[in-house]
């Protein structure tokens, strides 16, 4: 370990022991103290990425999964999480909710389309932050940003656990406006954490990316394990109320009543974000999290060019129509991920029956972190594996759509192997889809410079015309047809 001095120039002063490594950043970001940075091996000692994948498990492996681990600070893992839990909790955490709102909501089963033009409201926030730091002479401060979207978000939480009920009438019509403004502050923090959190988490050593991740997966796995205990994913029973003078039995699906109501399900949310707050404002003090970031210096807000020393292997810099593609390619990931998917999932799945609709919606959920765990041991950046995994995620997209718009009598609906293919499918697509997105967020942050700001804009954007698309598509069009759920 050498040890660095902080200083205003690219890069610290060398001696014969090796390369000194160093953070310069802005002035309201640089670390007060010393710290150690951990070298990275040289291009000899490093696995070709396919000769890791086939060598998975053997004792080679084993000891190097194990070295990989010793240079992680787990302290900083634990904060990262947190951190990235304070994502998309809110916004999850509410269209989780839905089969308890819809009940008390004037809407009724026409919530879901409201709040959904209310969670593409949340993107002013990242449209306003990314205009600021471009055409503003003054940029702002990513740390204390960070701060006032957390914040927001872990308000507007609390708020909702309080008057999510709360209705007015706007053009002669009940609706719930307070539930919808309140969507609205949460999907700012959400939204805006796309352009925000991930390059603030650039200044961090590139595994410190993978954990980031893990956490915003955590983000939706959360209040969907919140959801399972408090009883929304049961389907009902089936009880006897009536018999004709035929001797016909009429059998009425009644839904058991959840352990407890939506106001402390959203209490629990505001406890988690408190958490994620918590959990970014030690990442962004203690120095143990400081000697983690990587050589790197930070200017105007959130730019950044990583430094070389002379046992480090060079980034490969992306030729320009690379660059272009993997922003298309996670653009068009994040319109069908983040903006389709979970609008069509019901339709793909529920014709299989409650128990195919149930799996597919946990296990795809629990795909995400998974995905994202396996790459602390399992990491790639090769554009050729990005492509090929993208070309894999494409085939499985064709078939849950097939099956979302034959819907209610998909193929093999009647019987059980139809149930397993689409639970397989959903749960690899988003295994999959995570897995890839993770591949291209890492090969951008090493370009420097504004890449994963670009990264989260182009990510919002393709959400939110994904969302667009798919809100007319089943609004205004026969293309999707719900199975009936009876007894």
């Amino acid at each position: 370990m050498s040890r660095y001095q902080k200083g205003r120039g690219a890069g610290g002063p060398t001696n014969p022991a090796g390369p000194v490594y160093g953070v310069i950043s802005s002035s309201d970001d640089t670390a007060p103290n010393l710290a150690d940075f951990a070298r990275r091996p040289s291009l000899e000692a490093r696995k070709s990425e396919l000769g890791l994948f086939l060598n998975w498990g053997s004792p080679k492996m084993s000891v190097e999964v194990a070295a990989k681990l010793r240079e992680r600070s787990w302290i900083v893992d634990v904060l990262t999480i947190f951190f990235g839990i304070g994502t998309w909790l809110g916004v999850n955490g509410t269209f989780i909710q839905l089969p308890l709102l819809v009940d008390e909501a004037p809407e009724g089963w026409s919530l879901p389309s409201y709040l959904s033009v209310m969670v593409q409201i949340g993107n002013l926030g990242p449209l306003l932050y990314t205009a600021i730091q471009k055409y503003s002479p003054k940029k702002l401060n990513d740390g204390w940003t960070i701060h006032g979207v957390l914040l927001v978000g872990a308000l507007s939480c609390l708020l909702t656990a309080f008057f999510y009920n709360r209705t007015a009438t706007v053009a002669g019509v009940d609706h719930s406006l307070a539930l919808f403004v309140l969507t609205c502050f949460t999907a700012l923090n959400a939204c805006t954490s796309s352009v925000l959190f991930m390059p603030y988490m650039g200044r961090f050593k590139e595994q410190y990316m993978v954990t980031y991740f893990i956490g915003e997966g955590l983000s939706g796995l959360l209040p969907s394990v919140t959801a399972l205990i408090q009883g929304i994913g049961k389907s009902g029973d089936c009880v006897l109320v009536n018999v004709t003078e035929t001797g016909q039995e009429i059998y009425e699906l009644q839904k058991t009543p959840p352990r407890f109501d939506t106001r402390v399900f959203f209490l629990i949310l505001f406890a988690l974000m408190v958490l994620s707050y918590v959990g970014y404002t030690l990442l962004n003090s203690l120095s143990v999290a400081r000697r983690e970031y990587a050589e790197v210096t930070v200017s105007e807000g959130n730019k950044y060019v990583y430094g070389e020393a002379e046992n480090q292997p060079k980034a490969d810099k992306l030729s320009k129509g690379q660059y272009t593609y993997l922003l298309l390619l996670i653009g068009a990931i994040s319109l069908f991920s983040n903006g389709m998917f979970g609008s069509i999932q019901s339709y793909s799945s529920a014709p299989y029956g409650s128990q195919a609709y149930h799996l597919s919606a946990t296990l795809s959920v629990i795909a995400n972190p998974v995905a994202c765990f396996m790459a602390m041991f399992l990491h790639f950046t090769s554009l050729r594996i990005i492509t090929v995994l993208s070309i894999l995620a494409g085939v499985l997209t064709s078939y849950v759509f097939t099956t979302a718009a034959l819907s209610p009598l998909p193929p093999l609906h009647d019987q059980t192997v139809g149930a397993v293919l689409v639970v397989t499918a959903w749960t690899l697509l988003v295994g999959i889809v995570s897995y890839t997105k993770l591949g291209i967020t890492t090969v951008m942050r090493a370009q420097g410079g504004q890449s994963l700001v670009w990264v989260g804009a182009i990510t919002q954007l393709g959400s939110a015309i994904g969302a667009v698309a798919i809100f007319f598509a089943i609004n205004y069009s026969d293309l999707f047809q719900a199975a009936e759920t009876s007894c």
